[in-house]
């Protein structure tokens, strides 16, 4: 079962949580004013009846004829308040009702058993308590929008500091070792995000370090090598004929091959590497090297065109792609040239998963297994020399007739390079190539 994930930025993130965090505090001091408010000035609608009530006990005629409303024996006097006064206490009421304001009831007693009372409604109060919740209403939205203001104000800043280091953290994965993080990221303000830069910036000078070393390390074997390899292929040529001979020769030769490889490869990693660039037809380049490196293959000019290229690196990209469609594909082999784009496929099982989501790694071979022949340096000078043209080398797999569900879904591997519309400079930098889709 699929899970399914929601992906928001940190800008909403930041924003939604100042926003919560605004409308639970001004929704929580709304309600404590609200009660403050409502208590405060019950309490002093209470005090005030009861005054007046007092006032009016005082009166010479308080218990036959009462002033300002007072009566005497109100029979709608609250039960409880009734009893207190009767009782010789003075006393003060508050009579709820869900419509309409509450009343504020003041009872004395007169003696005799008589009990001198009067009530007002809680009318004007309740408007000052009604206009109060509205003021707080409207305080509390103008918290929470100017609370989501500032959120997103913080958190796109946030964020844009964030993207600016993954932009430049990916273009150093991409291999682009002049980026720093730290740079890219920019600002005045120094937070967590400088210190991840800061730690990026550090991983990525170690690993360019180490990649280094092992570039010198690399070609410093096999420039070593490569003296003795050859005393030994020459020395290989003064043996007597037989079958002996051959495979001496053979393996010497395929040795002297090998270090010739890893010492293009180092070159390679090394970014020194410059095109010799040459005005050529590329469909008819394509067509006369195909048919003298593997006549069997057939090739298909769509539509040819004029390219600024290296003609000796684009020779060594299709020999290599040719050779690795021989050695681990099927035939038939098919060469399509359309415009800037020249694809080579074959009808074999395909390129290995692990070749199509990493790209092509040195001494990985192209087959699926470990009884395959060769070093995987192949696919790794093709797409080393693709880079120095300034075109990008791409690698897919056609999927078998009735979906990715039948048996050996792979019907075949597809190599495509796509040759830049501008030449590369003379320092070597070459425009990014926008692949279709």
């Amino acid at each position: 079962m699929r899970r399914f994930t929601l992906r928001t930025g940190i800008r909403w993130k930041i924003t939604l949580a100042i926003a919560a965090v605004g409308a639970l505090t001004a929704v929580a001091l709304s309600l404590v004013v609200h009660s403050a408010a409502r208590v405060s000035m019950l309490e002093s609608a209470r005090d005030s009846e009861l005054e007046r009530v007092q006032y009016i006990a005082r009166t010479p005629d308080a218990g036959r004829k009462p002033i300002w409303g007072a009566k005497v024996n109100d029979p709608e006097l609250p039960a409880e308040l009734r009893e207190k006064a009767r009782s010789g206490r003075r006393g003060t009421y508050i009579q709820e009702s869900p419509k309409r304001a509450p009343e504020v009831w003041a009872a004395v007693p007169l003696g005799n058993g008589q009990v001198l009372s009067m009530h007002h409604q809680f009318r004007e109060s309740a408007n000052m308590v009604r206009d109060l919740d509205r003021a707080l209403v409207i305080g509390s939205l103008a918290v929470v929008i100017g609370g989501s203001a500032l959120g997103v104000l913080i958190g796109g800043q946030i964020s844009s500091r964030l993207r600016k280091a993954a932009a430049a953290a990916q273009r150093v994965a991409h291999g682009d070792p002049e980026v720093r993080v730290r740079d890219a990221v920019g600002g005045v303000v120094r937070d967590e995000t400088d210190d991840l830069a800061r730690a990026v910036d550090a991983m990525a000078d170690a690993l360019q370090q180490r990649l280094e070393a092992e570039r010198r390390v690399t070609a410093d074997i096999a420039h070593e090598l490569r003296t003795p390899v050859t005393g030994l292929l020459t020395a290989a040529e003064l043996l007597p004929p037989g079958r002996p001979t051959e495979l001496v020769r053979d393996r010497a030769q395929a040795m002297r091959a090998l270090v010739e490889d890893v010492l293009e490869v180092a070159r390679l990693d090394g970014a020194s590497e410059r095109a010799e660039l040459q005005d050529v037809a590329l469909g008819e380049f394509v067509t006369r090297r195909v048919t003298a490196l593997m006549p069997e293959a057939s090739v298909q000019v769509v539509a040819d065109e004029i390219v600024s290229t290296d003609p000796r690196r684009l020779e060594r990209i299709l020999g290599n792609l040719l050779a690795n469609a021989a050695r681990y594909g099927q035939p038939p082999v098919q060469v399509d040239i359309e415009g800037r784009v020249v694809r080579v496929r074959d009808h074999g099982p395909g390129f290995p998963e692990a070749l199509l989501r990493e790209g092509p790694s040195r001494f990985r071979t192209g087959s699926t297994d470990r009884a395959g022949v060769g070093h995987g340096l192949g696919l790794t000078i093709a797409e080393g020399q693709a880079r120095v043209l300034g075109a990008r080398l791409t690698f897919r797999n056609v999927a078998a007739p009735g979906g990715a569900d039948t048996e050996g879904a792979a019907a075949g591997a597809v190599a495509v390079l796509w040759l830049p519309e501008h030449a590369p400079t003379a320092t070597g930098s070459f425009p990014i190539i926008q692949l279709p889709g």
